[in-house]
């Protein structure tokens, strides 16, 4: 007898569940439309592709995004008045065009949605009755004048350009984000991990397909092909 698929494993709590006690906690723009904090630490935080800041707000520590630059010690503020400095929170109303910009809210006080991960940034392209920006990808995207941004460029930018070296290291950081770090065919493993699994050579011994009356949880991968084609007519006799 088998055992389920990787793709029935996921989200049921096995191996593929996030480590969340060992994340340092979520990053969000704070509610307050003013006021100033002074970085206090920069740390790694495993489940995220960035170093995170940490920020003393009067009696409170509050965790950010580190953009690339940013030192223990500086000052950072956040509202309409702050200046454009790197790590410091602006409506974007408020950001002049071609500024370079991070952790964007998609809706005004949602905290930030857009550009969180290593060496990523949006550039402000125009102002009108919206805020256009450039993502990374290319594509251009309309936002409300009151949604907020943070300056800079996200720390982190040559995480692509350093080699894992090793297997063991890719297998601890995507398991910090409940991924998978290798895929393995089905057809390479053995009968008891996957139904294309076993034979003195590799392929595919059995139907690929699954029928379109599986019950939910076997229901995954290449479904059964629908009919085709018109029925034939009756021939008259």
């Amino acid at each position: 007898m088998g055992k389920r698929l990787i793709t029935q494993r996921r989200g049921r709590g096995s191996v593929y569940k996030s480590p969340k006690h060992r994340h340092r906690g979520e990053v969000k723009h704070l509610k307050i439309k003013k006021g100033k904090g002074v970085i206090k630490e920069i740390i790694h935080d495993p489940g995220r592709t960035a170093p995170l800041a940490k920020v003393r707000y009067e009696e409170e520590d509050v965790l950010m995004i580190a953009p690339d630059g940013l030192q223990v010690g500086q000052e950072v503020s956040i509202g309409s008045a702050a200046r454009i400095n790197r790590g410091n929170t602006l409506p974007i109303r408020e950001i002049p065009i071609g500024t370079p910009v991070h952790n964007i809210e998609a809706r005004p006080g949602d905290g930030g949605k857009f550009v969180r991960s290593a060496g990523t940034s949006a550039i402000i392209v125009s102002h009108g009755e919206k805020t256009v920006i450039q993502l990374p990808s290319g594509q251009f995207k309309s936002l409300n004048l009151d949604c907020r941004a943070t300056i800079g460029v996200i720390a982190g930018s040559g995480r692509r350009e350093k080699p894992f070296a090793k297997a063991g290291k890719k297998f601890h950081a995507y398991k910090s984000r409940a991924k998978r770090s290798f895929k393995v065919s089905g057809v390479a493993m053995n009968p008891v991990d996957h139904p294309h699994g076993g034979g003195s050579h590799q392929h595919v011994g059995t139907p690929s397909t699954v029928s379109r009356h599986a019950p939910p949880g076997r229901k995954v991968g290449r479904l059964s092909p629908k009919k085709k084609g018109k029925k034939g007519k009756k021939r008259r006799r």
